[in-house]
């Protein structure tokens, strides 16, 4: 007991230090989740959660101060085979399909076949994988899936000591402890992510043991067992897939229309959401404890199978989509040159052109005026422009003026002509 408190509290302590420390190469490699379309959240957080309990774990085997028993190795390799496989995702953004395959392999060899036969291992993988990829859809607000984690290895690890698996103990409470350290950074406002890896390894580890726990019991009583510690989880999913069926979208394309996305347009904060959403978790694990322990009756499951669809479905009148997008219309084709109606250009002088002319705005008659009165002046003004006078030359004078008595005689007052005093002027500088 006491090494187990010790492996828990160096699980605690190691997934904190390193969730602080791998969120700076998250950032600058560009590793992150946008949420609330603002804030970056880096995501190796479950890279350090799933290092905390594999190396806490194996560390504890080993020196034998914390061992692991038979059997537990296998579950904690494949755990680890998940992880890789959700941090390949988170770096290169692997298709769903992918991780679905993966993880079914690996539930495939951790299923105990002796004790359930193949119909039942076969339904133990299917739920393995769908646990795990319902636990990496809680990744998408701050402090829900590292709750509901916590809360739901605790439970699995209750149940596991039920039947006395204690090296299974041992492992959940090294993940517990993990998830806790790394829930000190993911605490809303979250400054680090599970992502993919995390999420997977947590979901995958918690599935598999629930598995294990309930092998050789009731199939009837081992599913509600199962379906009560994962209660959240699944009507998460579920309130997923009936939203986006009836607004007819991908259930693939990533949407504000979680549990805790619709809590948050109720009005509940960030931690109000994350705490609600643990007592809910906490409950219906209760449930699932107290009824694979025998200390209450398999019919108290359908409280939590009722409650988990009654939930989504009051849920589902919770507006998150918005109004859809206007589409832009589409560009029209050309037409072929030769499918085009030829133009008819009218002649200038027929009726309409000279219908045409008289039905000109005033504006444009009054324009041209005005351009008729600016040419006008422009060659005015070219015309009073000073030319160069002739050079002076005797002028004929007609004979009228020869004749007269006066004619060559110049008088002392009478003024020359302006004529010859301009040509003057010029010549005589």
């Amino acid at each position: 007991m006491l090494y187990g408190i010790v492996a828990a509290a160096t699980a605690l302590l190691l997934a904190a230090v390193l969730a602080a420390l791998l969120r700076v190469p998250a950032l600058r490699l560009g590793l992150i989740d946008r949420r609330q379309r603002q804030r970056r959240v880096p995501l190796f957080g479950g890279a350090a959660v799933a290092l905390a309990t594999c190396l806490v774990s194996v560390a504890g085997d080993w020196t034998g101060v914390a061992p692991l028993g038979d059997g537990i190795e296998v579950l904690l390799v494949a755990g680890g085979a998940v992880a890789a496989l959700g941090l390949v995702a988170d770096v290169w953004r692997l298709k769903a399909r992918f991780l679905v395959v993966g993880t079914a392999v690996a539930a495939a060899f951790v299923v105990p076949y002796g004790d359930t036969g193949p119909l039942a291992a076969a339904v133990g993988v299917g739920w393995i994988t769908f646990v795990a990829l319902a636990f990496r859809a809680l990744d998408h607000a701050d402090g829900v899936a590292g709750t509901v984690g916590v809360v739901t290895a605790f439970g699995v690890a209750a149940c596991v000591a039920v039947e006395v698996m204690d090296g299974l103990v041992v492992l959940l409470s090294v993940l517990a402890a993990a998830l806790t350290g790394f829930l000190m950074h993911n605490w809303p406002p979250a400054r680090v992510a599970l992502g993919t890896c995390g999420s997977l390894f947590a979901g995958f580890l918690l599935a598999a043991a629930a598995v294990i726990a309930c092998a050789g019991h009731d199939p009837v009583v081992g599913a509600g067992v199962l379906f009560a510690l994962t209660a959240v989880a699944g009507a998460d999913v579920l309130l997923v897939v009936v939203s986006r069926r009836l607004a007819g979208r991908p259930l693939l394309r990533a949407a504000p229309d979680h549990l805790a996305h619709r809590l948050r347009r109720l009005g509940l904060t960030p931690q109000g959401v994350s705490v609600l959403l643990g007592v809910a978790a906490f409950g219906a694990v209760l449930v699932g404890v107290l009824v694979h322990g025998g200390w209450a009756d398999a019919r108290a499951v359908l409280w939590v199978a009722g409650v988990a669809a009654v939930v989504p479905l009051g849920l589902l009148r919770v507006s998150v989509y918005g109004p859809p997008r206007a589409r832009a219309p589409r560009p029209r084709a050309p037409r072929p040159r030769e499918a085009r109606a030829p133009q008819r250009v009218p002649p200038a002088d027929g009726p309409r052109a000279r219908r045409a002319r008289r039905a000109r705005p005033a504006s444009r008659g009054a324009a041209s005026r005005e351009a008729a009165s600016r040419g006008a002046a422009s060659r005015e003004a070219a015309s009073r422009e000073v030319r160069p006078a002739p050079v002076y030359g005797p002028r004929r004078q007609p004979e009228a003026a020869a004749g007269h008595p006066e004619f060559g005689v110049r008088r002392a007052t009478s003024s020359v002509s302006s004529q010859v005093n301009a040509g003057l002027r010029v010549r005589n500088g």
